[in-house]
């Protein structure tokens, strides 16, 4: 008897086996991305894995092979194990073979048209007359406490010419306890989107985020993935990328249509698209088209790269307007096949650099972030009212204020203990740790300023040095709310040590209208300035704790300037500069400026100033604090017209200039960042060499290169020496592109960046200044160089060379050397 009882074991134990399913997923060797459709053959059966690589199949014989087929790689052939229940297969790319390339089908193809066709018919925004809906969205930082080790590791850490040093890490085991307890971070919103055919807007009606009693306004505007799958370009983390349903997509992309499925009693295409370069890292997914009105019905989008990216969009089908209205939508960020650390969200998530996901021993690569939201209480080509129009999103001092009450009728999971314990622990610990001062504190450091009681210190008029004043240190600082919100006063002073002199300037303001940020000021400065130099009054203030380019300088002259001025934000989308200055100028080198027979070596200049910055692609938000670009979009635009006043304040000279600059950045999903900066100004009349255009030179007059080593500055013309060229008229512009960092090991991790540059300019009154040699641009000047920056501890080199009409007859004389440094603030 015990014989059969054994028998019957062995053969239940056959059944069990011969019934086990393995899952497994393929994808390439190198990039990690999932190869679609592959073909995968077990016990003489065939059948493809599907859009995400994914499969799963009955083992019946562990002795018998999974073989792997795609075009392009090597055959893969594996054994299933028992106990392993989960597999990930690897295909090597067959470099001898030369891979096919796919076409799109017809058939597909004319599905595809026919989406691009009617997309302003099935586009809410564009199709409809109106809407509008509230929508409820939780954003959360998190973990599968599931996918973490317990495990206490040994590790060591790299020390520079020394032994590593061995110590127990348990930090895997501690955040896997943390994970099982709460979420890592969380917020939430409803806000209310409103459309009609002439605008947009978003009006927060609650906001709660976990640590702050006031939310940190930026993350309430931040746009990780675009709301439409209409929009083109569709953005992810806020970086353009092609829409595979615009006519551009049609070029990068192909289409394979897999089926046809029933959604919402229709019939619909499904259809998988994919780069026609696989190893680039754009979109892939899966469209579900209607059949009849050619309308996106559901959309998967997956994007394998730095960082794995998941979104998927559902709709509802509204027959009375015969339109695909979003009924939900859920997004998704994991760490990918980076090489770098990546920091999301300010870094509140932070994937280290472990280049295999699956072998990790950092437990917070497990972390994710996810996003979900759901419209509600929808309204269709109803009458709607858009109040307050000028910004896009409105928060209100009223959505902060939103108590327990309102957000439990949003509860979706009651299970979820994590989410209460999340708000609990991180707002004790937001308490305890002063987060939310440090996140203030933060938002004032990173332009230029430090909060002592009623007083905001400026960290740029500590200690400075140039060439005329050597050191100069000094102090600066400027009222805050907390003695007025409708008053404010600048004031600073300073003294150089090589010059022997004192500085000092006051400003008073007073705010004339909150709402456009309107300020009404006046201002008396004693204090000296570069020659030949351009500034843009709109242009942001942001800290530098050092700035290197005047380090060099030694050509300055001396300006008691009293103004009056006004700014304001008035107008959408600008700020804007209206002002009054009478200048006693004094050059503080040998000049004379001959001016209608006369001799001038001191001159009075009073002048009225026009400026304008138009961002026309960014979008703001109003907050209880002010506005706030949210989305800094570009190009931007920059002009400022200049105006001497004859006959007033003893004025002695009059002319006028005009100032343009625009500005435009393009990141790539790779990391890798181009930019262009075109800048140009012209000057009419009578005007001094103290106010014509130099074009940024930072270039030391010594003969050997080694002597001319010293900081670049950051859009300087490296090559150009100081007060080489004055130009009345002139044009530059600058390209760069900057690559993803090297990792090369001990912290060294340049970045590389390839520069040209290049100006022309003109001066047709040269015999008018006296005392200063200086040459012109009407042949153009041209520099291109290499720029390696962040080597070690924010410090780097830069490399120029000059070439062209203007380059010098030494070889060496042409070549720039510099040192570079970026300083990371981490806010």
């Amino acid at each position: 008897m015990k014989y059969f009882w054994l028998l019957l074991c062995l053969f239940i134990t056959n059944i069990f086996v011969a019934q086990t399913k393995i899952k497994g997923q393929i994808i390439d060797f190198d990039t990690k991305v999932p190869i679609a459709f592959a073909a995968i053959t077990y016990n003489n059966t065939k059948f493809n894995a599907d859009w995400e690589g994914k499969f799963s199949v009955e083992i019946k014989d562990y002795k018998l092979p999974i073989k792997v087929n795609f075009k392009g790689y090597y055959e893969k052939i594996i054994y299933p194990e028992p106990k392993v229940l989960s597999i990930t297969i690897k295909l090597v790319n067959d470099l001898n073979e030369k891979k096919a390339e796919i076409y799109t089908e017809n058939s597909v193809n004319q599905i595809i048209k026919k989406v691009i066709e009617n997309r302003k018919l099935n586009d809410p925004e564009k199709g409809l007359s109106s809407f509008q809906y509230k929508n409820y969205e939780y954003l959360q930082v998190t973990a599968n406490p599931d996918s973490i080790s317990s495990k206490i590791d040994t590790t060591y850490k790299k020390r520079f010419l020394r032994k590593p040093l061995m110590k127990l890490d348990s930090t895997n085991y501690k955040f896997k306890k943390f994970s099982e307890k709460q979420h890592l971070y969380q917020t939430e919103k409803v806000n209310l989107i409103q459309h009609n055919q002439f605008q947009n807007k978003e009006t927060i009606l609650a906001t709660r985020m976990a640590g702050f009693e006031q939310p940190v306004y930026e993350y309430l505007g931040l746009k990780l993935i675009s709301y439409s799958v209409y929009e083109n370009p569709f953005e992810i983390l806020e970086i353009p990328v092609q829409n595979p349903i615009s006519n551009f997509g049609r070029k990068l992309y192909n289409y394979k249509l897999i089926d046809t499925v029933k959604i919402d009693g229709r019939s619909a295409y499904r259809i998988y698209f994919e780069p026609k370069k696989l190893n680039t890292n754009r979109l892939r997914g899966l469209l579900y088209i209607d059949a009849v009105n050619f309308a996106i019905c559901k959309a998967y989008f997956r994007i394998y790269g730095v960082v794995n990216i998941n979104a998927t969009y559902t709709f509802d089908y509204r027959k009375e307007f015969d339109i695909w209205f979003p009924k939900n939508r859920k997004f998704k960020v994991s760490k990918g096949n980076n090489q770098e650390d990546i920091k999301i969200l300010g870094g509140t998530i932070k994937f280290s650099s472990d280049l295999d996901l699956t072998e990790s021993k950092n437990a917070t690569d497990q972390a994710y972030i996810s996003i979900e939201s759901t419209p509600f209480e929808i309204e269709i080509n109803k009458p709607i009212t858009i109040s307050r129009p000028r910004v896009k999103i409105d928060v209100p001092q009223s959505s902060l204020k939103q108590e327990n009450d309102y957000w439990n009728a949003f509860k979706k999971d009651t299970l979820d203990s994590r989410k209460l314990r999340t708000y609990t622990s991180i707002d004790s610990l937001s308490l305890s740790e002063r987060i939310e001062h440090k996140v203030l504190l933060g938002r004032k450091i990173i332009n230029g300023y430090f909060p002592v009681s009623i007083f905001d210190l400026d960290l740029r008029s500590i200690v400075k040095y140039n060439n005329f004043e050597g050191f100069r240190l000094g102090i600066g600082a400027v009222t805050n709310t907390k003695l007025s919100e409708n008053y404010k006063i600048a004031f600073y002073g300073a003294y150089g040590f090589k010059d022997d002199e004192i500085k000092y300037g006051i400003t008073p303001s007073y705010l004339a209208h909150k709402k456009t940020e309107t300020w009404v000021s006046a201002s008396y400065i004693d204090d000296i300035s570069e020659i030949a130099q351009t500034n843009f009054v709109t242009d942001s203030r942001r800290f530098k704790i050092y700035d290197p380019r005047p380090i060099n300088i030694s050509t300055f002259y001396n300006n008691k300037m009293s103004s009056v001025f006004l700014e304001s934000k008035l107008i959408p989308k600008t700020s804007s500069y209206l002002g009054l200055s009478h200048n006693q100028i004094q050059p503080l080198f040998d000049y004379t400026f001959i001016n209608d027979g006369k001799s001038y070596t001191n001159y009075n200049i009073t002048a009225v100033q026009l400026a304008f910055q138009w961002n026309p692609f960014s979008n703001y938000m109003q907050t209880p604090m002010g506005k706030i670009e949210y989305e800094k979009r570009h190009p931007k635009f920059s002009l400022q017209y200049t105006q001497t006043i004859p006959g007033v304040l003893e004025n002695d000279f009059t002319y006028s200039k005009i100032d343009f600059k625009t500005y435009y950045e393009l990141p790539y999903l790779s990391g890798q960042k181009s930019s262009v900066l075109l800048q140009t100004g012209i000057a009419f009349g009578d005007v001094p060499i103290t106010h014509l255009y130099s074009i940024v030179p930072n270039n030391l007059n010594r003969d050997a290169i080694l002597q001319r080593i010293t900081f670049a500055g950051k859009n300087s013309f490296e090559t150009m020496y100081f007060n080489e060229f004055f130009s009345n008229k002139y044009a530059s512009l600058q390209l760069k592109h900057t690559f993803n960092k090297i990792r090369l090991g001990y912290k060294i991790n340049p970045e590389f960046t390839v520069v040209t540059r290049m100006a022309i300019g003109s001066n047709n009154q040269n015999n008018q200044h006296i005392g200063i040699s200086y040459k012109t641009m009407e042949q153009g000047f041209f520099e291109s160089g290499v720029e390696c920056n962040k080597i070690f501890k924010g410090f780097g080199l830069v490399a120029f060379y000059r070439y062209g009409p203007n380059q010098l007859p030494n070889f060496d004389d042409n070549i720039a050397i510099k040192v570079s440094y970026y300083l990371d603030l981490g806010f």
